[in-house]
Parts: C-alpha cells; structure tokens; sequence
C-alpha cells in the first residue's frame, strides 16, 4: 500500500454492483478489499433480496471463502445438505470438491447481507455442480480471465450463467 493511501474504506463509500439472473439469482455488491490495495484476501459485502440466490452453487479448487452474516435470514446449500443461517453466524467454506459447493438463498422477508471473504489464489477452478460446468480464473479484477467448459468432454465454451436454470433455488424456496 503506498503511504498517501488511506487502510480504511468505510461500506457507504464502498464501489458498488450488482447482477442477476433470471427471477432466481440477484445480488448488490461493495467491494471493501481491492480497492484497498489487498492483494492475498478479497472481501465484499453482498446484500440478496428475497426469493433469490446471489450465485450459483459452487466450489473452489484453490480458495477457501469465509462468510459472517450480517442480518436477515437465509438456507446454505453445502453440497446435498441445507443449513438455516441468520444474524452472527459464520461460515467457513474451505477449498475442495462438490462436497463442499456452496449457495446462499435468502429465504426470508428482509435482504440477506453478509460479509464475504476469500482467499485470491489464482490459477482457481471453480465447479458448477448444478449446471455441470467448471470453470477456470486465471486473472483478477475486472477481467478475470474466465473460462467455462461442460462437463461432459464437449469442451464447449459456455457462458457464466449457462445452465443455471433456478431449479434447486425453487426447491430450497418450497411453497414460498
């Protein structure tokens, strides 16, 4: 960190954004740690509306991904089991296979916000398991290098949200 750089960076005035897919996925992000210069541990405060996954299912070769919530209400998906989660619970979420895929879906009344953060181990390949894709990040910031291939020997390059249909959103959702 240069020394006219200030170490702190409060949330308000943290850079912002946010995506979605589909009426299954949303989120609003603010980026805390690259902006700070951080250059081993990303960390991020991810806010999901209600009804909605910020992500995916997935899991991470290389980098192990931490989370502390900070208030509403939700269902971990880690691999084949759920988990209910709330204000002040922490989640370690270590580098490894299907076993330890990994969702958020907020399944209560009030935005689901937690704090993320996560090792930046580069190259990382990360696994899909609900659509079957892996894919692999080979570079950080704004264009991290991505790549996705099916699962199935195609080696067809596919996008990010390919496959990722909502389906185990819905269920985890149930009659909601």
């Amino acid at each position: 960190m240069s020394s006219d750089r200030r170490p702190i960076l409060n949330l308000a005035d943290a850079p912002q954004h946010s995506g979605g897919h589909g009426e299954h996925f949303a989120f609003a992000m603010s980026e805390l740690a690259g902006p700070l210069g951080a250059r081993s541990i990303g960390a991020n405060v991810t806010r999901v509306p209600p009804g909605k996954a910020a992500f995916p299912i997935h899991h991470h070769h290389a980098n192990e991904e931490h989370f502390f919530v900070l208030s509403g209400h939700g269902t971990l998906r880690v691999g084949s089991r759920t988990y209910p989660v709330k204000p002040r619970d922490y989640i370690v979420n270590p580098a490894g296979g299907p076993e330890v895929a990994h969702q958020f879906v907020n399944t209560g009344d009030e935005d689901l916000v937690y704090l993320a953060i996560s090792t930046l181990v580069l190259p990382d390949v990360v696994g899909y398991p609900d659509s079957g894709k892996t894919g692999v990040r080979t570079g950080a910031g704004q264009d991290p290098g991505t790549r996705f291939l099916v699962n199935d020997g195609d080696k067809t390059h596919v996008g990010y949200w390919d496959g990722e249909d909502g389906r185990q959103v819905r269920a985890v959702l149930g009659d909601r």
